[in-house]
């Protein structure tokens, strides 16, 4: 198997993606580029800048697909009316195919 030089890691700056850059760097001693994808959340998306910066990532991506997120996904999932044991959309793992 050839040497991993880079990875692209879809970046939140939650626990669970911050301890995957870590697992990352220390497993395979490469360039990680973070890719962060903005699909409406707000105040979350400078936070996790802040994070991948502080970890000491150089190559930083901040995409806005909020238009994508709702056209492809948000109302599709509307018109096929799923909604998660009764009670709510599902919002947060439908973003995740994005």
């Amino acid at each position: 198997m050839s040497e991993v030089k880079k990875v692209v890691l879809a970046y939140s700056g939650g626990l669970d993606t911050s301890i995957s850059l870590r697992w990352l760097r220390e497993e395979y001693q490469c360039e990680i580029v973070t890719l962060t994808a903005d699909i409406g959340q707000g105040e979350e998306v400078e936070p996790a800048r802040a994070k991948a910066e502080d970890a000491g990532i150089k190559e930083i991506y901040i995409e806005d697909l909020r238009e994508e997120f709702a056209r492809d996904f948000v109302f599709p999932m509307f018109r096929a009316n799923t909604i998660y044991e009764g009670e709510y959309l599902l919002g947060t793992s439908i973003a995740r195919p994005l």
